[in-house]
């Protein structure tokens, strides 16, 4: 007798288990379940086909990190190179969501730690302490976490993982165990700057995410390529960093309250929306696209999310003491 016949003759663990009947609804519950989510799959992966390119996450990673202090600990400020290769990473994850022969768990159900909708934010509901509060703040509201997104908590926990992590640094008892915590702090900080990035694309702050919709009196672009054509293609073939390096603040600035800080990168970012769309309405971004005030624009917001990821990365360092 061989492995695999004795294999096929044994009863598998889940024929065993629908033998009885409490396991069994709970098998069948499961199997509801997984159907429903499956079936909700296409309209919530509808959201996530577009972000930042993997050009302009690094490069927005590498500027931060060229601008830390010399207070900063030599070891973070030697993992530049680093720390921009990581700033794409959780896109990286994303790019195989559509493998689910092993495991779907990701997905694309993750996606709205990528965004915020902020016109369908309840009114102080971004004061909440956490993601839960958020979350039960939008569903009072009428409103879901995945479709609103929950981008500021992403960056909130992060940040408080990060400042974690340089305590746990200072106060190591010996070289080794230091040098753990120096892999953590670097992986923790280059995957905090993908979501800073993002959201100093304004597509990441509003329901006008890629075309706009709804009541359109300005006559913006409808145009479902919008938001990867201006941040893949037209980054990918128009930004180097030096056309925007020189714009990130010189000096490190404490973001504290960090909430605060925070909330207000976000309402900047929000205010350039329309600037955007008229940019577009001039001349659609791509790869062919000459205009000046463009790439001035796209300079902008990049220097904006490297000044403001490099101020977080200080402030979670100076406040971890």
């Amino acid at each position: 007798m061989t492995w695999s016949s004795l294999k096929v003759r044994q009863p598998t663990i889940l024929q065993r288990a629908l033998t009885v009947p409490r396991l069994r609804s709970v098998f069948i519950l499961l199997a509801l379940t997984v159907a429903t989510l499956a079936g909700a799959a296409p309209a919530a992966q509808a959201r996530l086909t577009v972000r930042w390119g993997e050009e302009g996450h690094t490069m927005i990673g590498r500027a931060a990190a060229e601008r830390l202090p010399a207070s900063m600990p030599a070891f973070f400020r030697e993992a530049a190179a680093q720390l921009a290769y990581l700033n794409p990473e959780p896109d990286r994850w994303r790019q195989f969501r559509e493998d689910t022969t092993l495991a779907g768990a990701m997905g694309g159900y993750y996606g709205y730690e990528h965004y915020v909708d902020l016109e369908l934010v309840p009114p102080n509901a971004l004061r909440a302490r956490d993601r839960n509060a958020f979350a039960n703040a939008l569903r009072a509201a009428g409103q879901s976490p995945s479709t609103v997104g929950v981008l500021p908590y992403r960056v909130l926990e992060l940040t408080d993982r990060l400042r974690r992590g340089f305590s746990l640094w200072r106060h190591a008892p010996d070289d080794a165990t230091r040098g753990y915590i120096e892999q953590r702090i670097i992986n923790d900080a280059g995957i905090l700057g993908h979501y800073i990035a993002d959201a100093a694309n304004p597509h990441h702050t509003t329901i006008h995410h890629n075309g706009w919709v709804g009541v359109n009196p300005k006559g913006f672009t409808t145009d479902r390529t919008m938001h990867g054509r201006f941040e893949s293609e037209y980054v990918r073939t128009h930004m180097a960093l030096s056309d925007f390096a020189g714009m990130v603040t010189p000096a490190p600035h404490m973001l504290v309250p960090l909430q605060d800080s925070l909330l207000a990168y976000l309402d900047r970012s929000h205010g350039q929306l329309e600037r955007l769309y008229s940019l577009e309405k001039e001349e659609p971004f791509g790869k062919a696209t000459t205009g000046a005030g463009h790439k001035q624009f796209t300079a902008e917001r990049m220097a904006d999310g490297a000044s403001v990821l490099r101020d977080i990365w200080f402030t979670a360092w100076v406040t971890s003491r």
